[in-house]
């Protein structure tokens, strides 16, 4: 709101500007119709403005002023001077209060009335505006059209690629240092006005969603139903013009939601929704996109009803729309002239609206896409490039071109060396491991047809982030580091998905900015689903499959795959040595911690999270290096932790006995045996008790769900449990026999009273 508001503010003294000459003019000529149109022009503009931004005094002023010049407009009154200076003096008060404002000054109001009075045909003389000229903020606002701001950066353009040029051409050859510390200033001014000259054509989203509200109160009442909207986002910057571009497909897409989508409070109570529709409206930056979302709850897309549409209007024949995928189903809510609806309205059902928001989206290199909930809702995605904005990039070259990526995308450099990355084929689909993580391969060449071989002399990856995962590009090289402006590429290009933009390098040659995300989704990666398993890698693999890390004493050592559910990175401080044994706090609950050496302190710890499906430990490492084959034979290990010794590569490694790490710890929480405590007035059992009994592996519990049996009872106060036998507990040690009754603080007796009952009742 604070920008709509000094955009308000510049906008009102840019016009008092060019006004004041048109009001000396019409002073001297009242019946100057042309200047009389401009006046009412400025005071209506005001006073529609004042409603949207809750500024009542200057809305009654401009009110008032508007509706006697409207008067004059008629011919109802007459132009007199009386009226003009009245008219004058209200407008010189707007451009007081407007300068208040802008200073966060207080201004009296009680001239006001008197100028309002001042209107009227039988009134007195209107008050001069009184002396407050120097309310003026020191700071002013200047508009420039579009024109003007893209030669700008058009100049930034070309000042980033001269500095680019001869950067490069000093790294070729010998320079001078003081030549060097001159270009180093120059690129720090270059990259300071670089910043400058793009937030100049930068705005806040919130001007495209400023309207919203009350559009879409409107269109929910024409259409006799209550729509709740919510926005996020509104602080995300986008570049004006494609601001000004937005507005129609923002507008087509929450009418369509709202008449097609958001149900009638009957059917929507029928269905058991609140009777009022939800409608989000967010925005949001991911990495060189601006993602756009319109979400409601309403009914979704009938898939049907538009395929039977499509085949009605002869989009295509029966046979074609049946064998369409799902998608491709789905995507003909874009097509022109179809829509779902058998009677037109004035809201939509005219089938103009959604190949219209695709065209303008895609006129601008974005793309549009749908995520159909039928019965739940649609989410309808506009995802925008930045346009006119100088990136850093990384350039690389594959298959004898070059292009772009987005630094911010680039999460690693790999340069592929021995066995450290490893390359498996799953299915058809390549995997590459590096340094135990496995992430989906994609060759940049393979992927644009400029290589027809898919395994090739794997030299150079690039690990690249994106909003649902990571995934390694493989290049042939890594050129250059470079500042480029980025503009859409043609619509064609863009339509491709693959590209966020064109940008020109210094060499002068046009490359194209790759997107991240639109690689991925050409590619048809599928993230989350390349962990196999480890049937799978048996299969694939002449001997088991185990995780090859360096432990905490130095020593390289590895462990069945099988048991290993993950690897994290935790803080030495959820480490600690209590109640006798090493544990790691995690997720709000105790897990036993081995290590083979203390754990620095104060700094960050490598752990194994190890499971046999019902008893997870941790293991402390200091890092992880490879997934590797183990030998199908082991040489024998002494020491009873290990398994055996393997050689991997040339070395020797000692493989971890996974049974060693488990067999002391407690069963499964699952299959324990389960304790129930008889209630004591004190409380002892639940305080004292509960926790011997579950450090020795029974499960607790002070009363039994619906079906649920106990192995043991045991009592302090109360009666025994009909059949479930019964440990007694005694306050004092005369009150113990040692056969009935266990004194309760004597620990060995009682855990073996509690075995021997468990015992009793199984052999019964």
């Amino acid at each position: 709101m604070d920008e709509l508001l000094q955009e308000f503010i510049a906008e009102t003294r840019e016009t008092l500007e060019a006004l004041s000459g048109e009001i000396v003019a019409w002073e001297a000529n009242p019946t100057d119709r042309a200047r009389l149109d401009a006046i009412f022009r400025f005071v209506h503009t005001v006073k529609g403005s004042c409603g949207f931004l809750d500024l009542p005094r200057l809305a009654r002023l401009s009110h008032a002023a508007e509706d006697v010049l409207a008067a004059v407009r008629d011919g109802k009154r007459a132009p007199d001077t009386q009226l003009v200076n009245a008219v004058l003096a209200i407008v010189d008060r707007i451009g007081e209060i407007v300068e208040a404002i802008d200073a966060g000054h207080a201004l009296d109001d009680s001239a006001e009335d008197l100028l309002i009075a001042a209107l009227a045909e039988d009134a007195a003389p209107a008050i001069a505006a009184g002396g407050s000229g120097n309310l003026r903020a020191p700071t002013r606002s200047v508009r420039l059209n579009v024109e003007l701001l893209d030669r700008m950066m058009s100049g930034m353009s070309d000042m980033v690629l001269a500095r680019n040029e001869l950067a490069r051409r000093m790294r070729e050859g010998d320079a001078d240092p003081r030549t060097e510390a001159a270009l180093e200033r120059l690129s720090a001014t270059v990259a300071e006005m670089r910043d400058t000259v793009t937030r100049t054509r930068m705005q806040k989203i919130e001007a495209l969603f400023s309207a919203l509200p009350r559009m879409v109160r409107d269109t929910a009442a024409s259409l006799g139903k209550a729509v709740q909207l919510q926005i996020e986002g509104a602080d995300v910057e986008l570049d004006r013009e494609m601001i000004e571009m937005m507005r129609d497909p923002l507008v087509h897409i929450i009418r369509n939601a709202i008449d097609h989508g958001v149900e009638a409070p009957a059917v929507r109570r029928e269905a058991g929704k609140r009777e009022t529709g939800r409608l989000r409206v967010s925005a949001r930056q991911s990495g060189n996109r601006i993602m756009i979302e319109v979400a409601d709850d309403g009914a979704g897309i009938d898939v049907g009803r538009v395929v039977a549409k499509a085949a009605k209007v002869g989009l295509h024949d029966v046979q074609t729309l049946a064998a369409m995928p799902e998608a491709a189903k789905l995507d003909l809510i874009f097509a022109p002239g179809l829509s779902s609806r058998d009677v037109a309205s004035d809201i939509s059902g005219r089938g103009v609206g959604m190949d219209v928001v695709r065209a303008n989206v895609e006129q601008i290199g974005g793309r549009v896409s749908l995520d159909n909930r039928p019965g739940r809702g649609l989410t309808v995605v506009m995802e925008v490039p930045l346009t006119l904005s100088i990136l850093s990039t990384i350039v690389v070259g594959a298959g004898g071109e070059r292009y772009a990526l987005p630094r911010q995308t680039v999460e690693e450099i790999v340069t592929v060396r021995g066995d450290a990355v490893r390359v498996d084929l799953l299915g058809d689909t390549p995997v590459v491991t590096v340094r135990g993580v496995r992430l989906p391969l994609v060759d940049l060449a393979g992927l644009l047809d400029l290589r027809s071989s898919l395994f090739f002399d794997l030299n150079t990856m690039i690990i690249v982030a994106t909003r649902d995962g990571a995934f390694a590009l493989a290049v042939d090289e890594v050129i250059d580091t470079e500042e480029l402006v980025v503009k859409p590429a043609a619509p064609a290009i863009m339509a491709t998905g693959l590209y966020a933009g064109q940008t020109l390098p210094d060499s002068g040659r046009p490359m194209l900015l790759l997107d991240g995300a639109g690689v991925a989704a050409y590619a048809g990666l599928r993230f989350g689903s390349y962990e196999v398993a480890e049937e799978q890698q048996a299969e694939q693999r002449q001997g088991a499959a185990a995780l090859l890390f360096q432990d905490l004493d130095g020593r390289r050592r590895a462990i069945a795959l099988a048991c290993v559910d993950r690897v994290e990175t935790v803080s030495a401080d959820a480490i600690s040595h209590t109640a006798g044994r090493l544990r790691l706090a995690v997720e709000e609950r105790l897990l036993p911690l081995h290590a083979n050496a203390p754990v620095a302190e104060g700094r960050e710890a490598t752990v194994l999270r190890l499971t046999d499906g019902a008893i997870e430990v941790g293991y402390a490492i200091a890092e992880p290096i490879d997934i590797v084959e183990l030998p199908a034979e082991l040489a024998p290990a002494l020491d009873p932790r290990f398994m055996g010794v393997a050689v991997i590569g040339d070395e020797q490694v000692e493989v971890v006995d996974p049974i060693t790490l488990f067999v002391h710890e407690p069963d499964a929480v699952a299959s324990a045996p389960l304790c129930l405590l008889q209630p004591d007035e004190g409380g002892w059992m639940e305080t004292f008790l509960r926790g011997t009994l579950e450090a020795a592996g029974y499960r607790c519990v002070t009363r039994l769900a619906p079906g649920e049996q106990a192995a043991v009872a045991l009592t302090l106060d109360a009666a025994p449990v009909p059949a479930v036998p019964t440990v007694h507990l005694s306050r004092d040690r005369a009150g113990a026999d040692g056969v009935g009754t266990v004194y309760r603080y004597d620990r060995d007796a009682l855990l073996a009273a509690v075995s021997a009952r468990i015992q009793s009742k199984r052999a019964a």
